[in-house]
């Protein structure tokens, strides 16, 4: 019975239990519950009313305004725009997860179907999906189905109308009355082949982080085991950056050429995806290897959670996200500016689309390359105490 009498015994169903809360909080609990909110999509009313041949007035678009608008079960957050190019610009810009374009014949167009030349009724839903999948297809399905709803409520005014007429109404025009508006469904920005349903972004930065925190490990063992041969602090410790900085260039661009060789992943800017996974990948570096060079391997906790707990928002669109996880995990990662600008690069024209994601990134690689270089500083001070110690003694 002495196995039972040991304490790490007792102390494994608490230290179990810790891990599972722990990893469960990160890999659970900020992903399941979460629901789409408030997704931004632009609305583009530009109908104008028209006369039925009965004699009253048909103001498609304005009704279709209202009832969007006043709809609480969709989960959109509805952006009047004035004209289509605007939409489309704010498409461009990362604004929008989709736009509802209302041309300004829409009201002429369904009054038409009532009298003897009728003509296509149509509203086009436009998704955005590099943004993110997930939410521009939940926009495009919530829009069609709102479109068959306002469809089905004109077709019951028009064939009451109609009806009240005493008219004979031809097969082609009854068809076409029971469907009055036509949706007509474009998509921009799309992912393109084998980017894993536009989640590709998110998944080369997850490998980008873990092909980082290997160099950074490997570069800090190596340094341990200069100090042990006797180099100084600065000399083993302000190497590391200058050689993880080369070592992180070619592991990007090999995931580059891995991802659209092995893998035949589309990359319309191949160049651009390299060049800014490196800057990501530079980051990520110079953060762990900081912190391992004045925590040592007591920091790989940190990273380890750290990584944890943003994988699974990487590929989620903001507005999924609980309030609680949007505040105090997305809004601060690292890996999320990454994943954000790995989006903007392979989704929306290259380098030149890149916001302030890259921004924080620079401001990440700077100000860890700082404290990198404090930390040799520090590590310098601490032996030159000792060694002065020594020989007082």
């Amino acid at each position: 019975m002495t196995f039972f009498k040991q304490k790490i015994v007792g102390l494994s169903p608490i230290a179990v239990l810790v891990v599972l809360v722990v990893f469960g909080a990160a890999m659970m609990g900020s992903v399941l519950g979460t629901k789409p909110q408030n997704l931004p999509v632009a609305l583009v009313v530009l109908d104008q009313p028209a006369q039925l041949p009965s004699g009253g007035a048909l103001a498609v678009g304005e009704m279709m305004k209202q009832k969007l608008t006043s709809a609480t079960q969709l989960p959109i957050s509805w952006k009047l725009v004035g004209s289509e190019e605007e939409a489309r610009q704010g498409l461009d810009e990362r604004d929008y997860y989709g736009a509802l374009i209302v041309p300004a014949d829409l009201s002429a167009g369904v009054a038409s179907l009532a009298g003897p030349a009728p003509r296509p009724a149509t509203v086009r839903i436009i998704a955005n999906e590099g943004m993110n999948t997930q939410a521009a297809t939940i926009v495009k399905q919530g829009l069609g189905q709102a479109m068959k709803l306002v469809s089905g409520e004109l077709s019951a005014t028009l064939l009451e109308q109609l009806g009240q007429q005493g008219n004979a109404i031809p097969v082609a025009a009854a068809k076409s009355l029971l469907s009055p508006i036509v949706v007509q469904e474009e998509t921009v920005h799309g992912a393109g082949a084998n980017n894993a349903s536009g989640n590709a972004p998110g998944l080369m930065t997850q490998i980008m982080w873990l092909g980082s925190l290997v160099t950074a490990v490997t570069l800090f063992l190596a340094s341990q085991s200069a100090r042990k041969a006797g180099a100084r602090a600065w000399a083993s410790i302000v190497p590391q950056p200058v050689a993880g900085m080369v070592i992180v260039g070619a592991a990007s661009a090999f995931l580059v050429w891995m991802a659209s060789g092995w893998y035949g992943m589309e990359l319309s800017q191949g160049v651009d995806t390299w060049l800014f996974l490196w800057l990501a990948g530079v980051s990520f570096f110079l953060l762990q290897s900081a912190l391992l060079n004045w925590l040592g391997f007591p920091a790989m906790a940190i990273l380890v959670l750290l990584m944890f707990f943003s994988m699974p928002l990487l590929n989620m669109a903001p507005e999924f996200l609980s309030q609680a996880t949007h505040d105090w995990i997305y809004s601060w990662t690292p890996l999320r500016f990454a994943a954000g600008g790995m989006r903007e690069v392979m989704y929306y024209g290259g380098l030149d689309a890149v916001g302030s994601n890259a921004v924080v990134l620079w401001a990440i690689a700077g100000g860890f390359l700082l404290l990198q270089l404090a930390a040799a500083w520090k590590n310098g001070r601490a032996r030159q105490t000792v060694s002065d110690a020594r020989a007082q003694g």
